[in-house]
């Protein structure tokens, strides 16, 4: 049988089944409910004479998708004509959700089920779309430029660029050569996926292959080996197992600035102002991914574009020089970018790596007044003075490993442990000295309102880092304290507070709850009048809803406890005022 016509029928028996399965369940009743877990849409983006860049293809039919980021798609889904790319290429965007536009799934940020139980980086966003591209250009007579010039670009709400890769390797080649029957397929299998659900080991079938991933958990300990999927052995063909859906290979983007990662970590910490150069939107987008990912488990809360364009829409709002450079790091490939950008406080100018001897050659620090000619050698072109001393004995570790030949995973997971031992060290205080500001249990009562968190006061964080500084777990020298008051100044510390503040508020809502869960309501009411003794109920209420709703972690047989001595203390009260209370 031939392949195409047996992911056809592939796809027909998979819309059977999800026909049957729309009928026995009420939460698959959504067309493309599984798939929209996944991905918003596919898109396929071609070459036209006259249009130029064009969407061609989006599937399904009805994804919703607004003009503005269709024409984002079109011109993020090609590599800038500098980039000489002949083959194929693979690379990654993110472009920013445009208002209005209406989504298929019921995805809310506090009620989805992926984001309760997701690590805060890997977290969907509703302000953020992510782009995948598998892009071919090879020649072909039978086109008028002499080329075929064709993307793939698979749009999805997750950040799993190692995923996305490894399924685009397998469906985009047979695309190119099927075309749409095809991608119909392909889409109606991926709507047979189970949903990606934090903590559990995925198999994930299309076009005849298996990809097995485990998706990270915020269970999950920071620094644990990951847990890597084992192969079920009644898989044939072998399935590809995916060590990470997102992670990068750190080494692999690092090496030719190994000497200057405490450099590349502050600066991401505090959120500043980065263009990354490189020659392929492979190469950029990558090393932005990589960046980003350097202060995990931190989330790195400022804007970022792994791709980005002249023809972006953000392109003026980032270009003006009225204002200071906003808080975003770009990955661009167009040498017009050296002159727009040169009043940008850092700017990372990538080549191909070269060696020196058998070491990749190093690129320098240079002054911004440098970069001005369009043959600009690679580089850091920045004034920053970092505020800690580099980890020599990590740079030694790391360059004898490329001499020893040591596997590039295992250099990955040298340099990923070293980077989040030091974001670690330099959170563990802020945590700590957060945990200090929770009110105390006792204060806790079921008749009063949930006592205040006291408000973060730097001076009182900063008092407390002579004995409890991230000395106590980082051997590194140098301006801690320096390093907090500007890190106090940033878009992440806001995010990482905020974020933080409404845990701890949810928590103290929890533990409200659960005082009051166990509280005697009856004997409480003796004295009360039917005023007070409404308005409790009412509260208890609102309480019970949200709790049910926001899950904030109390048992369930606490809230049904709960419901009970509600409809106990409705039963004390007169006839008329139960019949009114049981109606609402």
């Amino acid at each position: 049988m031939d392949p195409l016509d047996s992911s056809i029928s592939l796809g027909a028996a998979s819309e059977a089944a999800a026909a049957k399965e729309d009928v026995e369940s009420p939460d698959a009743l959504l067309p493309w409910a599984r798939f929209s877990a996944w991905l918003e849409c596919v898109c396929v983006v071609t070459f036209d004479l006259e249009l130029g860049q064009a969407i061609e293809l989006v599937y399904p039919l009805d994804a919703k998708l607004t003009e503005k980021e269709k024409t984002s798609i079109c011109y993020l889904a090609f590599p800038d004509s500098y980039s000489g790319c002949l083959g194929d290429t693979q690379f990654s965007f993110r472009l920013r959700h445009s208002v209005g536009r209406g989504n298929r799934g019921t995805w809310y940020e506090d009620g989805d089920l992926y984001n309760r139980d997701a690590p805060v980086p890997l977290q969907k966003e509703q302000s953020h779309l992510y782009g995948y591209v598998y892009f071919r250009q090879v020649k072909d007579g039978s086109v008028k430029r002499g080329y075929f010039q064709k993307s793939l670009v698979l749009v999805s709400r997750l950040p799993f660029p190692q995923l996305f890769r490894a399924l685009l390797q397998v469906v985009a080649p047979e695309y190119f050569e099927k075309q749409e029957p095809c991608l119909e397929a392909v889409c109606n299998e991926i709507d047979q996926w189970p949903a990606p659900a934090p903590g559990q080991v995925l198999t994930l079938p299309v076009m005849g292959v298996v990809i097995q991933v485990r998706i990270p958990s915020s269970d999950d300990k920071p620094g644990d080996s990951p847990v890597t999927p084992s192969p079920k052995e009644n898989l044939l063909p072998a399935p590809i197992i995916l060590p990470s859906p997102h992670e990068q290979d750190l080494f692999q983007c690092f090496q030719s600035m190994l000497i200057h990662v405490q450099m590349l970590w502050e600066l991401m910490l505090l959120g500043e102002p980065i263009v990354v150069m490189a020659p392929s939107p492979t190469m950029c987008s990558e090393t932005v991914l990589a960046l980003v990912s350097s202060i995990s488990p931190l989330k790195y809360c400022c804007d970022f574009r792994p791709y980005f364009t002249i023809h972006d829409s953000e392109f003026k709002e980032y270009t003006t020089r009225t204002q200071a450079p906003p808080n975003v790091i770009l990955g661009v490939t167009n040498p017009f970018f050296i002159k727009t950008f040169q009043f940008w406080p850092h700017i990372i100018r990538l080549g191909d790596v070269k060696m020196a001897g058998d070491l990749p050659k190093q690129v320098k620090v240079k002054k911004l007044a440098k970069l001005k000619s369009l043959d600009t050698k690679p580089g850091i072109y920045t004034a920053y003075k970092t505020f800690l001393h580099k980890d020599k004995m990590l740079i030694k570790r790391l360059l004898k490993g490329i001499q020893k030949k040591r596997p590039c995973e295992v250099q990955s997971a040298l340099l990923r442990r070293h980077l989040l031992e030091l974001t670690q060290s330099f959170i563990i205080p802020l945590e700590r000295y957060l945990a200090s500001l929770m009110p105390l249990q006792r204060s806790i009562s079921p008749w009063k309102t949930p006592p205040q968190i006291r408000p973060f006061s730097q001076e009182e964080f900063i008092s407390t880092l002579e004995h409890a500084g991230p000395q106590l777990t980082s051997v590194l020298k140098g301006d801690w304290l320096g390093l907090y008051r500007r890190f106090f100044r940033s878009h992440n510390f806001d995010g990482w507070y905020r974020l933080r503040l409404r845990e701890m508020t949810h928590k103290v809502e929890s533990l409200h709850l659960e005082v009051t869960c166990d509280a005697d309501l009856l004997a409480w009411t003796i004295e009360k009048s039917e005023v007070e003794i409404v308005d409790l109920i009412l509260k208890l209420r609102e309480k019970l809803l949200r709790a049910r709703k926001q899950q904030l972690g109390v048992g369930e047989q606490l809230l049904e406890r709960l419901e009970r001595s509600i409809h106990t203390v409705i039963n004390s009260l007169p006839n008329d005022l139960q019949a009114l209370l049981h109606r609402h």
